[in-house]
């Protein structure tokens, strides 16, 4: 894997709405945003970046870091610094890094704040008037799981 470090450099996270206050239509969007890619020799290049969830008016919280990049990182800086992108398989390493690194950040920061978590609910919880799970014991064929 060519992520030698990872770092995070800082957290910051608000509620902007009263505790109890409810939005009927909450968005939640997550965006990650890399602000600076330099070669730090031939073969390793830093790359800071910048983790965003947006709850629409609610809240927010920003995650700042940075990776360290083991390849052919002149050429990528190169890359990053003439059209401000990185080729499509390097940007889903990095991708992956952040999002596993910084979603049980922002996760346990949105708990800490009352906000909802910045993942999306399971499939049976997002249709609309969705019926609710059969009780233990009922003999609904359609369940795909039992517990014991």
């Amino acid at each position: 894997m060519p992520i030698k470090t990872f770092e995070l450099i800082s957290t910051d996270a608000k509620r902007f709405s009263k505790l109890g206050e409810r939005f009927p239509q909450l968005r939640v969007d997550q965006n990650t945003t890399i602000t600076s890619l330099t070669a730090v020799s031939d073969a390793e290049a830093r790359i800071d970046f910048r983790y965003t969830v947006n709850y629409s008016g609610m809240g927010m919280i920003n995650i700042e870091g940075r990776i360290i990049w083991e390849g052919e990182a002149k050429p990528l800086a190169d890359q990053f610094s003439q059209k401000k992108g990185i080729p499509n398989d390097v940007f889903n390493q990095i991708l992956g890094a952040i999002f596993t690194n910084c979603l049980p950040t922002a996760v346990i920061l949105a708990r800490d704040l009352q906000l909802p978590p910045p993942i999306p609910p399971p499939p049976q919880m997002q249709q609309q008037g969705a019926k609710s799970p059969p009780a233990h014991g009922s003999k609904d064929k359609h369940r795909s799981m039992e517990v014991a």
